[in-house]
């Protein structure tokens, strides 16, 4: 059972009830003919986020953003970040829309989203945490876990937390509140 959990967290999808239902040893079959699967219909796509990452290095941005954003999703555009680097995305992640770089974001891990909203511009990053704690609050207290103390401080300026008593000591982002408190 622990290895179809950990499916579950790696799709970020539910796992159809009916897997629950099958012994353990065709559990593991499914698990691994799923793994086997995304494995070959994802075979080349490291190496086209890497040519695009090195293409668009020579494209202005003014170019660029306009593309990526009509016709790239979200999810690739994150690939092609990681491949491209804190640095490079960073010139990119300030020229993006606002939602556009949110659901890019969100297909990115946190620590990466940390060092981004550390080297952007601090009007782009004030805005993206405003946004993200209105709209998706859970993810934002993920990134602030990594986030410097400057850029905490933007994220403790727009948000309130609930009582220390209100909330549980459990609660995955409990630490987080803490530092956001300190800072308030």
């Amino acid at each position: 059972m622990i290895e179809l959990e950990e499916l579950l967290a790696w799709t970020g999808l539910p796992v159809p009830d009916v897997m629950h239902q099958l012994p353990s040893r065709q559990q593991q079959e499914v698990i691994s003919w799923a793994k086997t699967l995304v494995t070959v219909k994802t075979d080349g796509l490291e190496e086209l986020y890497h040519a695009i990452s090195m293409i668009v290095k020579y494209i202005p941005h003014f170019m660029v953003i306009p593309l990526m954003t009509e016709h790239i999703r979200p999810q690739i555009a994150a690939g092609v970040c990681r491949k491209m680097g804190v640095d490079q995305a960073t010139g990119f992640a300030n020229d993006l829309p606002l939602e556009y770089f949110s659901n890019v974001s969100k297909h990115l891990d946190a620590i990466m989203m940390a060092e981004l909203l550390g080297k952007m511009k601090k009007h782009h990053t004030e805005k993206f945490i405003h946004y993200e704690l209105k709209h998706y609050p859970s993810r934002m207290f993920d990134i602030a876990g990594h986030l410097d103390r400057r850029m905490l401080e933007v994220v403790a300026r727009h948000v309130t937390l609930p009582d220390p008593g209100e909330d549980p000591g459990n609660h995955p982002h409990a630490a987080v509140f803490e530092k956001i408190r300190a800072l308030q």
